[in-house]
């Protein structure tokens, strides 16, 4: 659990999920015979492992394309568990909702409670970055607004949270490991969250613009966000989206189904001027979306 405590170190900590108290913007849970319509309403791949072959779009639909190389194609071909798998805690047991994701990201949650909402989008993005070898890319805020990039954490350079102040010193030898990369992680995303990521970020202002990776986010205390993770397009030019998340307690990185539309789940229609939007466990008021 991420400690509270007074001064500069509470607002570092006062960043993510379970920071945010989410009790204003989460929604009631649907009845799980809902989530029973979904294999009537469209077809869902359960013998495919990434969310591009997993997920058909609905009837006249087509996916999207990413730019190979890109975020958002990493997203869509990013490894998936077998169909059905539980939503896991960072302990190993399961969450107690498991009817309202259609997938689960085969990527670790760590042991600790500290990849939550804001942590899942960062984890992916870093993820990303690192793989593409764009190691120079790889940096975070914390919330405070002090940036430690991952070229400086693996060449020794740890932070030091007081009261009332952060600094960063050499303390540490070099180590470009993998499992250093994963403690560079820990470190962010117990120090950053939803308001110093909602400032590292863009405002996508038109919705022929939104695309895989791009983030719908409310910033702060309440706050939460969710990760556009595919895109499908009619004749018309009408558009549907995949969105995925992580939460609180620390939990696995899930695609979430759509409660509210038993035909087009797990697809969403989201629309940038939207007063506001439902996803399955919260609701974003006012709308947000933005991109890296």
């Amino acid at each position: 659990m991420k400690k509270v405590i007074t001064g500069i170190t509470a607002l570092l900590i006062l960043a993510g999920c379970t920071k945010e108290k989410l009790s204003d913007r989460l929604l009631p849970e649907p009845d799980k015979n809902e989530h029973l319509i979904t294999e009537n309403s469209l077809k869902i791949n359960k013998d495919k492992n990434t969310i591009r072959e997993r997920f058909s779009p609905p009837e006249g639909y087509k996916w999207m394309d990413e730019k190979p190389g890109s975020f958002g194609d990493f997203i869509e071909n990013f490894k998936l568990k077998p169909y059905g798998s539980q939503i896991l805690k960072y302990d190993g047991t399961p969450i107690p909702t498991q009817h309202l994701h259609e997938a689960v990201f085969d990527l670790d949650t760590g042991n600790k409670d500290l990849q939550q909402c804001a942590d899942a989008v960062i984890r992916m993005r870093a993820e990303y970055l690192y793989k593409a070898k764009k190691f120079n890319e790889i940096q975070f805020h914390f919330t405070s607004g002090h940036l430690l990039s991952w070229n400086d954490y693996k060449s020794g350079t740890r932070a030091f949270v007081g009261e009332s102040s952060v600094s960063f010193r050499k303390t540490a030898a070099y180590d470009d490991s993998y499992q250093g990369f994963r403690n560079y992680l820990d470190l962010i995303f117990n120090y950053a969250g939803t308001i110093s990521l909602h400032k590292e970020t863009k405002p996508v202002t038109k919705n022929s613009d939104l695309k895989t990776g791009d983030i719908l986010i409310t910033p702060g205390s309440p706050g939460h966000i969710v990760f556009i993770s595919g895109v499908c397009q009619n004749q018309k030019g009408k558009r549907l989206f995949l969105l995925s998340e992580g939460f609180t307690p620390a939990q696995s990185v899930h695609v979430l189904s759509n409660p509210f539309n038993s035909y087009f789940t797990p697809w969403y229609d989201l629309d940038i001027h939207a007063a506001e939007i439902k996803t399955a466990r919260y609701i974003f008021k006012p709308t947000n979306f933005r991109s890296f």
